[in-house]
This record gives structure tokens, C-alpha cells and sequence, in this order.
């Protein structure tokens, strides 16, 4: 059914950035038009998670960067992202959030 999400934490200063994909989707590239998503393991592969623990570090996040329809779905659920300002890109969902504090 779903293989899995990576996540990634990229911290800055007071920064918390959390970049996650589902795992298929990792390392491609997807290009629409003018637009284009490159899914790269420097930035998305880090650890292979659940929902429980992408809702953990969404939770904690000042900044987020969301590729592939399960993380965009976990996303959506719990309120992180609303669905009008998801982006699709050749049929890929993409998202970013941003928490001001």
C-alpha cells in the first residue's frame, strides 16, 4: 500500500526545517511546464518513518518542504497544509509551510 516517508531535518540558527517524501518518489525529478521538483537524496533522505513520527517533526518545524501524495495527505489531515495551496507537478503534490512564531 505505501512504502514509507523520509524525512529530514535541517536545522539553522532557530530555524527547524523538516523535508519529507514518500520514499518512491525519492531521488526523481518532475518537471510540468515552467515548473519542476527535483526530489533529491542531499535534501529529502534521511530517516524512513511512519505518520506518527512525520506529524512529531511537523509539529516541531518552523519550515517545511512536503513532495508525494501520502506526505501531502498526513499533511492535509493534520492541518499543516491547507489542500488549496498544494501544488501539482506532473501529477506530483508539493507543498510548503512555513510557521511564524
Amino acid at each position: 500500500m505505501n512504502s514509507g516517508i523520509c524525512v529530514k531535518v535541517h536545522r539553522s540558527g532557530k530555524e527547524l526545517l523538516v523535508a519529507a517524501c514518500d520514499v518512491d518518489i525519492l531521488g526523481n525529478t518532475f518537471r510540468e511546464g515552467k515548473l519542476r521538483i527535483q526530489v533529491s537524496r542531499d535534501f529529502y533522505e534521511g530517516d524512513t518513518v511512519g505518520e506518527d513520527t512525520l506529524v512529531n517533526r511537523l509539529e516541531l518545524a518552523t519550515v517545511a518542504n512536503l513532495v508525494g501524495s501520502q506526505v501531502i495527505d498526513i499533511a492535509i489531515r493534520h492541518g499543516f497544509i491547507d489542500p488549496d495551496c498544494v501544488l501539482v507537478i506532473d501529477g506530483v503534490p508539493h507543498a510548503q509551510m512555513a510557521r511564524m512564531v
